[in-house]
């Protein structure tokens, strides 16, 4: 598991009859100071208001996360049992990932306890050490988490990483696979998806994906949007020989980096042909404003008969190489005959007007 999400410490904390909100147990051993606990443990062992409920504070230079527990019973000192199984971080730690490994511990705990007394029992109880030592080890370690609490009962916990929204996908945008896609298993996927699949080929587009496999846009749109979350694809401009581009800081990581050198090479060439680095870094430059991808081919035609200048854009759009110059039309003159007026404001391109 990243450092980003580093568990430092779990505890199981409880009510007792006559000490009060005390912490049982806590891996490793005297992590949480007297003092720490004091300061929160009205966040561990809360009121009623609080029970059931997420709850992060952070105090003292660290984290702590929980849900308190309380099952009421008349059997239980005081007919209620009160319990907290939590994980502490540091405080800088981003811990949204480790929110629903709490619940779900919480969770689990109460279905043990109403079905078998697992945290009531002291003998079973202390089967809680062990569990919360492996539980430390591999959340840490792997990011997963099994755990057989008896014959009939296994946790399994894994961490989810959280991602960023993705980006609003335009029918004018071109899907491209971030890797191989023949590695990729095609049952995983929803059926809209796998209809889709065999159309993302880095130049069509979302409607024309649309249109040749017969799926209805706003469906394809969100196939894309949910292969974009997961990574599996990006999104790139439509290419057009009268497209112009220019060069980003970026580009000199095709100098400094041996690993984008060698991928753009393998990307870009043209079958039976390999071009050199010498090439590719000329290609690149000659991009300017004003600057056409076919002006381009024409002063570049020794270099493009190894380089497939499609590709070329492709991996420079994919990278951050090189960005495209858009063209936002703006009306100064009124005609009532041309195109509809409101496109033409300066804050639609070329690609979303056609």
């Amino acid at each position: 598991m990243g450092s980003s999400r580093r568990i430092e410490c779990i505890f199981f904390s409880e009510f007792h009859p006559t000490l009060g909100p005390k912490i049982t147990y806590q891996v490793p051993e005297e992590y949480i100071s007297r003092e720490l606990f004091d300061t929160v443990q009205v966040y561990i062992i809360t009121k009623p208001e609080l029970q059931n409920k997420l709850i992060t504070v952070t105090a003292m230079d660290k984290k702590l996360i929980g849900c308190p527990v309380c099952i009421e019973h008349k059997k239980y000192s005081r007919n209620a049992l009160l319990f907290n199984l939590g994980l502490v971080c540091d405080a800088t730690t981003k811990t949204c990932a480790l929110e629903p490994i709490v619940k779900k511990l919480s969770g689990y705990l109460t279905t043990l306890e109403l079905e078998s007394g697992f945290i009531s029992n002291e003998e079973s109880k202390q089967k809680l050490l062990p569990i919360m030592s492996t539980l430390l080890e591999e959340l840490n370690a792997t990011g997963a988490c099994t755990l057989p609490i008896d014959e009939s009962n296994t946790i399994h916990l894994k961490l989810i990483e959280q991602r960023k929204d993705p980006i609003i996908v335009q029918e004018y945008d071109v899907p491209v696979f971030t890797q191989n896609k023949d590695h990729f298993i095609k049952s995983q996927w929803d059926l809209t998806t796998q209809q889709i699949l065999p159309y993302i080929d880095g130049y069509r587009h979302i409607q024309k994906i649309s249109a040749e496999a017969d799926v209805e846009l706003n469906l394809v749109r969100i196939a894309i949007q949910n292969l974009l979350y997961y990574g599996v694809v990006t999104l790139v401009s439509i290419f057009q020989y009268s497209n112009v581009y220019c060069t980003t800081p970026k580009v000199q990581s095709l100098i400094d980096d041996k690993s984008i050198q060698e991928e753009c090479l393998h990307y870009i060439n043209k079958p039976g042909q390999r071009a050199s680095l010498r090439d590719v870094f000329q290609l690149y430059c000659g991009l300017t404003p004003g600057t056409t991808v076919r002006d381009l081919c024409s002063r570049y035609s020794q270099q493009l008969q190894r380089v497939d200048e499609r590709k070329l854009i492709q991996f420079g759009l994919m990278k951050g190489l090189i960005r495209r110059l858009q063209k936002y039309p703006v009306k100064v003159v009124r005609d009532e005959r041309s195109r509809p007026p409101r496109l033409f404001t300066g804050c639609h391109s070329y690609d979303e007007i056609c």
